[in-house]
Order: structure tokens, then C-alpha cells, then sequence
């Protein structure tokens, strides 16, 4: 028993409980009583910000930060053990499968994620822990189906990515309070794991989703300050890379960088959430409109200057410039539909590299046989620092610039209900990566479908037919499309295609599109986890 804190939901097996141990429970309080209120009032500020993008105040670089970007000096600190190349960085869940699959996938690192790909039931967030625990105990070998597995003699470097500042965590409260999600993923991962990271000569790594100002990064960094005085661990120990996944923070990677300058170890595109973002932020902008999902590529006008901005910054500051992620996934049953599809991921990989990328992502440890020998053959070293794009000139109206080639079609608007509706229901059924048509969805891609069917809808747009996307053709759409989900993503129930059925349905009649649909859905969650509904905030 900790004096304030309180477990909404059972907690078992034995290895779970191991997980939330009194000095664990005893970091969660401290962290949440010295941060939530400052947590609170910057997730006060984005709103704040959101009524002035709506009213039509530009976004624009920061004027009270200029004397950041403009002093040459500073640098972040050297990049850590394990961290000098990150030439190929694999990602995913937190299964055991999956944790002992990156690890031996050949890739320089793994993020492990209890963001994105993962949906956060408490048994997956709990039994994550247990997995990462072990596997840096080197404790994680199992049998599944007759077939063993086991982590190789050289596994790749362990980052964690926690998830991001505006969820809250309902299954455990502190002094009648709900946790953040954030603090809850870092501190057990941090409490349990950061003495053995270091003593095997690594470190507590992580990734930093879905912010929007760099006061959000100070949050971060006092949070590590504190973190590694409670345990005993010498300051700038930890390491942490930041998604660039909003529109907001594209206008403040250096003064993002500053913030975690003792800390930091770069930068990351976070492609999908920033489309996401970017027609997000600009809700009230008809001229942001744009066309099918597939048509936003990387070198589209707004997405090509967010890549060369980052680039120049962290190479400025010398740390790494990460590049993002290829949805496409092997077609195994398909050899000319798989050539086809790892000759985009080649032809992405090749683009990042070339533009001065210092690592990139991949889904699946197959899509290592490509990036990996398409940075091996154009990144001689462990990084790309020395390339620094000086001669790149980015304004703000570059990271603005809606001029996408493209149009809307009925195919994409059938794609992005399909996907919407197979995703929503997989998540609230407690898988939050999902493979659809050969690509990878995630809550990232997922939610660039619905803001897009909002988008069409509100204002009216045309598709290349002539005929408008309206809430009767999207509904429509949806009635046509709800019973096929099942077959799509097996295991998933009838009952959460339902709810993915009356989410969407609302979504495109809002005024305004909801933040985010894990907020949105995680009452679901929280309900199957038996959770009170005191704790539960309403859906839909």
C-alpha cells in the first residue's frame, strides 16, 4: 500500500505485480505530485493555441526564442553508448514475439512502443514492462506453437517510447487523480530498468511523442533531472529522441532541441502524425485541404521543407536527423505486387539518406534487406552529421505550403472509411497494430483517415467525379464497408465494429475534428479493465 495511490483494476500474474512494487508506485506519486499541474496547464496552452489558429493567426517561428536559432555555440551532448549509429531503427509493439524479433532483426536499435502501435489495455502496458524487463535480463526466451525463441548474442539497442503528454493513465490514480499515461510508461521502464541498462554498458533511451511547444520539452527534461536524482543516477544519463509529429513543433525544433540539449540524441520525422497534424491544426483553413492519403508524399511541398529544416537543425546541433517510416509491408503471396512495393521502400529509404539522414525506420525485420544496404552503400560512417545542409532556406510559409499534386477519388474515400473502421475496432479490442491491404496501420495512419473524411465532408470537397463527399456518401460508405471489417482484422468482435461504426459517424458531423481518438476510445479500455466509471471520461 502506497499512502494517495490507488489501482483501479486486477493485477495479475505474479510477473505483473512484480511490475507495480511499492518503490515503483512510490516514483509514479512523487513524479505525478512535482508534474501534473504543469502537465495540465501546457495541455491548457494547446487548446489556447488551437482557438488562435481557428480565429487565423499564422503559425510562425517563435520571436521570443530567436536568440536560440540564432546562437551558433550551443550543441546537444555526444550521442550515447549505442546510439553513434542508428542506421536502421526497427519499431513495434511490445509483445514478447515481437520484443525478441526486432532485437535480433539486425537493426542498430528497436523501439519498443507503448505508444502508437500498441493499444494501451493494462495487460499489454503491463505485460510490455515485463517483457522489456526480461529482455534486458536476457531472461525473455519462449516456445510459441513448437518453435523457440531466444535473443541473439548481439540484440539491437533498446529505445522505449512512452505515450504521449495528453493521455491519462485511468487504471492507477494518485491522490484521487488520474496518472499520465507518459510518466507511467517512462517510470516503470525507468525505476526497473535504468541501473542494469547501465551497468551493461547501454542506457535509458527514449523516443518523445506528439509535442507541440518546447515548454512541453522542459517538461520532459525536468522530469529525467528528477528521475535520475531519486535513483541515484548521474545527470544526462538519459537519452531521448523527438518525434517532430505536429505542425507546432516543426516551428520550434531548435528551441526543442535546446530544451533536452543534455539529454537529446536528435530528431525523428514522424511522417504520418505530422499529415495528421497538418490538416489537424489547420481545421478551420479550407485552403488545407488535400487530396487521397497516398498522395501526400515525402516530396510534396510542406512535407519536403519539414525534412530539410530537420535535417539542417539537428546537424547544426550534432545530433542525429531520423528519418520516418515506410508503411509498405513484404507481400508474401505476391512476388510482383512485393516487387513493386519494396521498390518504394527502397526508392523512400534512398531519398533519406541522399538528403542527409542519419538512420531511418522499419516495420518488419524483412524490410532491414532493404535499408540496410541503402545506407550502407551512401553512409560511410555511423552518421551523416557532417552533412549540414547549410544552403537549405526554410520560411514559414514552406511548412505551410498546401500545394499538393493529387485529387480526391471515391477509391480514397473508401480506403480511409475501411481503414478507419478496421483500426477503431482493433484498437478497442486491444490490438493497436494492424497489417491493411500491404500496409502497416497504426493509430498514426488511422487517424490521417479520419481527419480526412472530416475535412471532405466539412468542407464540401469535390471528388474527381464531381460529386461532393457528404456525410450521406461517407455514411453510406460506412454501412456498405462495417460488415467486411471482421474478415479484414480477425479476432476483432462485432461489438467494436459497432462503436467504430457510431465513432466515425460522428466524428464527420463535428464542428471540429476530437484531438485524438485514443483519448476518445480509451473509456473503452478502461471499461474492460473494470476500471469505475468515476474514472472513465465519456466517448463519443
Amino acid at each position: 500500500m502506497v499512502a494517495g495511490v490507488q489501482i483501479h483494476t486486477a493485477v495479475a500474474p505474479k510477473a505483473q505485480s512484480e511490475i507495480l512494487t511499492d518503490g515503483a508506485l512510490e516514483f509514479l506519486a512523487a513524479l505525478h505530485r512535482t508534474f501534473e499541474s504543469t502537465r495540465k496547464s501546457l495541455l491548457d496552452a494547446r487548446e489556447d493555441a488551437q482557438r488562435r489558429f481557428d480565429s487565423g493567426v499564422p503559425l510562425q517561428f517563435p520571436p521570443e526564442t530567436a536568440h536560440v536559432r540564432a546562437e551558433p555555440s550551443w550543441h546537444c551532448v555526444p550521442p550515447a553508448p549505442g546510439l553513434e549509429d542508428r542506421r536502421v531503427e526497427i519499431t513495434g509493439p511490445t509483445d514478447r514475439k515481437m520484443v525478441i524479433n526486432a532485437l535480433n532483426s539486425g537493426a542498430k536499435t528497436f523501439m519498443a512502443d507503448f505508444e502508437d502501435s500498441s493499444a494501451p489495455t493494462f495487460a499489454n502496458l503491463i505485460n510490455g514492462q515485463v517483457n522489456l524487463r526480461d529482455a534486458i535480463r536476457r531472461n525473455i526466451d519462449f516456445e510459441s506453437g513448437g518453435k523457440s525463441y531466444k535473443l541473439s548474442k548481439n540484440p539491437a539497442v533498446l529505445i522505449v517510447r512512452p505515450r504521449g503528454w495528453h493521455l491519462d493513465e485511468p487504471r492507477i490514480t494518485v491522490d484521487n487523480t488520474p496518472l499520465s499515461g507518459s510518466l507511467f510508461d517512462f517510470a516503470l521502464y525507468f525505476y526497473h530498468n535504468a541501473h542494469d541498462l547501465i551497468k551493461s554498458g547501454s542506457g535509458p533511451y527514449f523516443y518523445l511523442p506528439k509535442m507541440e511547444h518546447y515548454l512541453e520539452a522542459r517538461l520532459w527534461n525536468d522530469v529525467f533531472l528528477f528521475s535520475q536524482s531519486y535513483l541515484g543516477i548521474a545527470h544526462n544519463t538519459i537519452r531521448a529522441t523527438v518525434l517532430i509529429e505536429t505542425l507546432p513543433a516543426a516551428f520550434q525544433m531548435e528551441e526543442i532541441l535546446f530544451e533536452l540539449r543534455n539529454h537529446s540524441s536528435g530528431l525523428n520525422c514522424g511522417r504520418w502524425d505530422y499529415i495528421f497534424s497538418f490538416i489537424k491544426k489547420r481545421r478551420a483553413d479550407r485552403s488545407a485541404v488535400l487530396p487521397d492519403r497516398k498522395d501526400v508524399t515525402m516530396t510534396v511541398g510542406f512535407m519536403d521543407a519539414y525534412v530539410r529544416l530537420l535535417i539542417q537543425t539537428c546537424h547544426k546541433r550534432k545530433v542525429a536527423a531520423m528519418g520516418g517510416m515506410s508503411a509498405q509491408i513484404p507481400i508474401k503471396d505476391d512476388p510482383k505486387a512485393n516487387e513493386v512495393a519494396m521498390a518504394k521502400v527502397r526508392a523512400d529509404k534512398l531519398r533519406e539518406v541522399l538528403a542527409g539522414h542519419d538512420g531511418t525506420w522499419i516495420a518488419h525485420p524483412l524490410i532491414n534487406e532493404i535499408a540496410g544496404p541503402v545506407f550502407n552503400a551512401h553512409m560511410l560512417g555511423p552518421n551523416q552529421y557532417h552533412v549540414r545542409r547549410e544552403e537549405v532556406r526554410v520560411a514559414a510559409a514552406d511548412l505551410l505550403n498546401t500545394t499538393v499534386p493529387g485529387q480526391i477519388t471515391e477509391a480514397g474515400v473508401r480506403e480511409n472509411v475501411s481503414t478507419s473502421l478496421a483500426y477503431t475496432a482493433a484498437w478497442i479490442g486491444g490490438n493497436g497494430c494492424i497489417p491493411l491491404n500491404y500496409l502497416m496501420e497504426d493509430a498514426a495512419t488511422a487517424e490521417i483517415t479520419r481527419v480526412q473524411l472530416w475535412q471532405w465532408v466539412k468542407y464540401g470537397a469535390r471528388m474527381d467525379s464531381g460529386q461532393p463527399v457528404t456525410v450521406e456518401f461517407v455514411d453510406k460508405l460506412v454501412a456498405e464497408l462495417a460488415p467486411g471489417v471482421r474478415k479484414l482484422t480477425p479476432g476483432v468482435k462485432e461489438e467494436h465494429v459497432n462503436v467504430a461504426v457510431e465513432y466515425l459517424k460522428g466524428q464527420i458531423r463535428k464542428q471540429w475534428p476530437s484531438e485524438f481518438l485514443t483519448s476518445d476510445l480509451m473509456p473503452y479500455l478502461a471499461l474492460a479493465d473494470g476500471v469505475p466509471a468515476k474514472w472513465q471520461k465519456a466517448a463519443l
